[in-house]
């Protein structure tokens, strides 16, 4: 416990403080967020806000995850010390907000609301997937578990095998199953990332859940004096706790500079690398599935957008809301943006409590 302390410590604090150096510096070089037209008027007001303080975001995470294991060494404190779990979930978050940062840095170096072409940002994303993919299906530790299955899981590996018809149907199969999550988070994000602080709100609430999710796995791992129908084969869930503790520090420090009037938006470069993130935790500690209910707010405002198109293209023309993503709808309706983002918050929340109870309610029916 005494790692999560540290970690989420140095994540908040750098956090805290190396943001309005940045917010300077950015604003220096004139690197403000460029508002789409076709967004609520009420926020052409934001325009020229800085942007990309995703990378304070990752530089923080990436830092912390390493500075952390170096203390316990220090301390001599028991640690696993840096788990292939650990390093492929930062190589996800840190690749995606890579291609975040390329699709922000041309927005702004052009002046316009759209920067890398859909073509490009899909081949990007895909090339990181797929590398996280094939990785994470390696690495095997002493008792032969690596940081990924081929099984498809809810709240652990279900019988459900993608290797059913050998092991190379089963890693092509991995792959694009782990790239429809992955597209979907990334997406979910973005999507949500439209009002001052919604996103990061929303998700610290889900890192924190996996916080929770880590540590259980972690006190009922199998080989443990446990039932063997409820105990958990994650290859290394403390390092995933760790890093979701580290994450939402991080995020926490963001939101004090984030929350409204927002001194600094996170653009892609932070919405990209967060959605890279949760996937990675739903891959990596085998709750595929059950993302969905955890993070039931991102879900919600992406089937926002899917509904609103493709009633428009059925309709010929015609609108489910009256703007979309969902949380516009609502500011269109009426709602200040702080009601909206605090509702929002709420339901996130929800969401996430419904997720762990879903979690923990296995364990309850395991005894």
């Amino acid at each position: 416990m005494i790692a999560l302390i540290i970690g989420s410590g140095i994540a908040l604090v750098f956090t805290m403080v190396a943001m309005p150096l940045f917010i300077r510096l950015l604003t220096h070089r004139q690197y403000g967020q460029v508002v789409r037209d076709d967004g609520p008027t009420s926020h052409a007001t934001k325009s020229g806000t800085p942007t990309m303080g995703g990378v304070v975001i990752i530089t923080a995470v990436i830092l912390s995850y390493f500075v952390t294991h170096g203390v316990l060494d220090m301390m001599g404190r028991p640690s696993a010390g840096v788990t292939a779990s650990g390093v492929l979930l930062l190589l996800l978050f840190a690749g995606m907000g890579l291609v975040g940062f390329l699709d922000d840095f041309i927005k702004i170096a052009k002046k316009r609301s759209l920067g890398l072409r859909a073509y490009q940002k899909i081949v990007l994303q895909a090339g990181v997937g797929i590398a996280f993919a094939v990785l994470a299906l390696n690495f095997p530790n002493d008792n032969g578990l690596t940081p990924a299955s081929t099984a498809i899981s809810f709240l652990r590996d279900t019988n459900f095998d993608l290797a059913f018809a050998g092991p190379m149907v089963g890693l092509v199969l991995f792959v694009i199953w782990s790239n429809l999550i992955v597209t979907a988070t990334t997406n979910g994000v973005n999507l949500t990332d439209g009002l001052d602080g919604l996103a990061t709100g929303a998700a610290i609430m889900v890192f924190g859940a996996y916080t929770l999710i880590g540590i259980w796995q972690q006190n009922q791992a199998c080989g443990t004096d446990v039932a063997a129908n409820v105990c958990y084969t994650v290859r290394d869930p403390m390092d995933l706790a760790l890093l979701g503790a580290i994450l939402s520090g991080a995020l926490i420090g963001f939101l004090w500079w984030n929350a409204k009037p927002a001194k600094i938006f996170m653009g892609d470069t932070g919405s990209l690398a967060i959605g890279g993130a949760v996937a990675a935790f739903a891959i990596l500690s085998r709750t595929e599935i059950l993302l969905v209910v955890l993070a039931g707010l991102f879900v919600m405002i992406t089937l926002s957008v899917i509904i609103q198109v493709g009633f428009f293209k059925l309709s010929g023309g015609k609108r489910v809301f009256k703007m979309a993503p969902l949380q516009h709808h609502f500011e269109l309706s009426g709602w200040a943006e702080e009601n909206v983002v605090v509702r929002f918050w709420i339901l996130g929340g929800l969401f996430v409590a419904g997720g762990l109870g879903i979690f923990y309610s296995e364990w309850v029916v395991g005894l």
